[in-house]
């Protein structure tokens, strides 16, 4: 069993990975304030001290702690170290991302040093952003010097300053869409005092609006946490880590993308590079802007070359690279000053040519070529990201067919995994005209490619780099279903009337702009089980549902396959040309269809006037399908390009 200390946003991330299990926990919050649903939560509400804490986790079983409080609950974080140490409960702390100490601001190590730093200022009108709690600290400094707090207009907050003996006029309200400069102009004041709160505690909109009125900001350092607590910062990781210490609470276990190891693993070898260390771990920063830390499993340097291992793990995903060896090797150069290995004498990377001087043999048969000319075409100087150069080693894919995005001869390393290790290896890459060469390469790739569908995308040679959130989601028809209706239920429950469902987090984010209005429960993630999710939608009794679908997963639907998933269904092109036919589309574009490896193609090879008829037909044979199991409902139908382009049927 586990017990979550919340009342944050991060309690409500916690919950969301929790419901996931469809297991029972405990959501524990000071007050009654913050509205929740937990799908399988039982709510608890009041303080607890160090004993009552661990009476309930002896009474209830608690196996695993998640400290999910505001970072300066500090009285909070201790009682959960004292109850911890004494029943040897491990604890995983949900920690807010910061951004970096700016040393234009004035850092206090407390509220009393915070008071003796903006009197040795000589601020006279101050605007305390720091929450109501702070009104007693600081209260040497409010009784002698003009001081407006802003507060949430709430009974609780409004009582507890009252408590204080703090001035009711000196109190500002939170008003939702007002920002921070609009208060500064009616305020004018001297300086803003503020928490280091995180991102999630809106500390940039504050420093950022007190620089644009010209005033100093002082800030309260976070306190210390425990150093027993284990720390994540996003949902990945928290569940990761929960998959950790407590085993049995979720049913299947989530894994890491190739993506993601790869450019693990490629961190972890310039790190090598540069330091001449063995890297035992990689943090990287998943697409979501959450770090993670996977394992670096080997480390080892050749000549001007480092490579290191990362063990993909899959969890319980059914897939081909499970357990697979991510090796990737890192060389670099910098200008004419580095050498490095390499069979060719020159090699081109879009409008850029690299010359190399061969400058020596070494003893085991390898050329050493020095980079002697950097040539720049048709004028253009190098962007960043051609700063990184990327290579198919042994078991790695190249890709021979246009239609992946990816250029041709190139390696099938897809395009969030290069983003990836781009914004991971820039940074570290010793001077600014550094150029890294990254290889990576997967043993038995070549025989695990069979059993994948590159070979009728044209990849040869093995297997493709792929993931365009880092994790792997673990596959299991009834798990993900019941997912679905406990989140379509949560969705109901709170009052929704429109339920949105989207195949994944690419679809859903271009849905999100079309529904703000919604809140973020009424979009759920179909997978591939579009029928299902229905089915679902109407014993749930919703009255308008929106799908919204991509091409890949349309031409599949259209022809009457409810689920998507490409071990059951692949793109039928037959279909699509009678599809294109029965459009008017020119004999050319029918013909084109044929040629054609993946879906999304189709927005290209068809022209403008061709889509106008295409599309919609395609769209209303999608919803002859769908719309019988919604008979009570009002179904929209929206394809999305890859753009982000939605079309309404």
């Amino acid at each position: 069993m586990i017990l979550i200390l919340g009342g944050t946003t991060e309690g409500r991330a916690a919950v969301r990975v929790a419901d996931e299990a469809a297991a029972t926990y405990y959501y524990s919050t000071k007050g009654t304030l913050q509205a929740i649903e937990c799908a399988h939560g039982i709510r608890l509400t009041g303080a607890m001290d160090a004993e009552e804490m661990e009476r309930f986790c002896r009474d209830y079983a608690i196996k695993l702690l998640i400290d999910a409080a505001h970072p300066f609950a500090q009285a909070l974080h201790q009682t959960i170290e004292q109850a911890s140490k004494r029943l040897q409960i491990p604890v995983i702390r949900y920690e807010r991302r910061y951004p970096p100490r700016d040393e234009d601001l004035i850092w206090c190590d407390s509220y009393a040093d915070a008071i003796l730093q903006m009197e040795k200022k000589g601020i006279q009108r101050l605007l305390a952003l720091s929450g109501v709690n702070t009104l007693a600290p600081l209260r040497p400094y409010w009784q002698s010097h003009t001081t407006w707090f802003r507060i949430l207009e709430r009974e609780e907050s409004l009582s507890l300053a009252e408590k204080q003996g703090f001035p009711q006029e000196r109190l500002v309200f939170y008003q939702e869409g007002e920002d921070e400069l609009t208060l500064l102009r009616q305020l004018h004041p001297d300086a803003i005092l503020t928490k280091e709160s995180g991102f999630s505690g809106y500390f940039t909109e504050k420093v950022n609006a007190a620089r644009q009125f010209g005033i100093p900001v002082f800030v309260v350092k976070r306190p210390p946490l425990p150093e027993t607590f284990y720390r994540v910062y996003g949902e990945d990781g928290l569940r990761k880590q929960i998959e950790r210490l407590l085993p049995e609470f979720f049913p299947l276990k989530s894994g890491y993308t190739t993506g993601a190891c790869a450019t693990a693993a490629a961190k972890a070898a310039l790190l090598a590079l540069l330091s001449r260390k063995e890297q035992a771990e990689s943090q990287i920063t998943l697409p979501s802007g959450e770090m993670i830390s996977l394992p670096v499993s080997e480390t080892r340097w050749e000549d001007d070359s480092a490579t290191c291992v990362v063990i993909k793990e899959s969890g319980d995903d059914p897939d081909v690279t499970n357990h697979c060896a991510i090796t990737v090797s890192v060389r670099v150069f910098l200008g004419g000053k580095e050498s490095f290995h390499g069979e060719n004498k020159s090699f081109t990377k879009g409008k850029q040519e690299f010359l190399l001087r061969e400058t020596k043999v070494s003893p085991k048969g390898n050329k050493s070529f020095s980079l002697v000319k950097q040539k720049f075409l048709l004028g253009e100087t190098p962007e960043t990201s051609e700063r990184i150069i990327f290579k198919a080693g042994k078991g790695v894919g190249t890709v021979t067919l246009p239609g992946l995005g990816l250029e041709i001869g190139g390696p099938a390393i897809n395009v969030t995994p290069r983003k990836m290790i781009r914004q991971e290896l820039i940074p570290l890459l010793p001077s600014p005209d550094s150029i890294a060469i990254v290889t990576v390469s997967v043993p038995d790739g070549e025989e695990l490619a069979k059993r994948t569908f590159n070979p009728r995308l044209g990849i040869v040679g093995g297997i493709s780099i792929i993931g365009t959130s880092g994790i792997v989601r673990p596959f299991s028809t009834d798990a993900f279903i019941a997912s679905i209706r406990k989140e379509a239920s949560v969705a109901k429950a709170i009052g929704c009337e429109t339920l949105v469902i989207n195949s994944g987090a690419k679809s859903e984010r271009y849905l999100r702009s079309l529904y703000a209005s919604l809140p973020p429960q009424a979009f759920v993630h179909y997978g591939n089980f579009i029928g299902e999710t229905l089915k679902i939608a109407a014993d749930l009794g919703f009255k308008q549902v929106v799908l919204g679908i991509m091409i890949g997963k349309a031409v599949k639907l259209a022809e009457g396959f409810l689920d998507t998933h490409s071990k059951k269904v692949v793109m039928n092109k037959a279909f699509l040309q009678d599809l294109a036919k029965e459009a008017k589309c020119e004999e050319a574009t029918v013909d084109g269809i044929n040629r054609i490896t993946l879906a999304r193609e189709l927005w290209e090879l068809l022209t403008e006037k061709e889509q106008k008829r295409f599309f919609p037909l395609l769209s209303q044979k999608c919803k002859s399908y769908c719309a019988p199991i919604l008979p009570d409902g009002e179904l929209t139908l929206l394809l999305i390009s890859e753009e982000g382009n939605v079309l309404f049927y």
